[in-house]
């Protein structure tokens, strides 16, 4: 039975590989990121809403502005 030496290439390429966030469950993986990345925006619009108007100034955004953000579905 003969065995080939695999190189060091080969070796760092197959660990990369079985480290890879796109296996078998990357849909899901990927889907529960997005889910997070979603949740996380939507926490922050509606924190937007609460903002006063002098702080809505400040960075530049009207009332309108907020509230047109802040209503946008979360998956927007």
């Amino acid at each position: 039975m003969r065995t080939e030496k695999m190189s060091t290439i080969d070796a760092i390429g197959g660990a990369a590989e079985a480290a890879s966030p796109y296996t078998k469950r990357s849909g899901l993986r990927r889907f529960v990121h997005w889910l997070a990345f979603c949740v996380e925006r939507r926490r922050t619009r509606l924190a937007l809403l609460e903002l006063t108007d002098d702080q809505l100034a400040d960075i530049g955004i009207s009332r309108c502005d907020a509230y047109r953000e802040g209503l946008r579905p979360f998956y927007d």
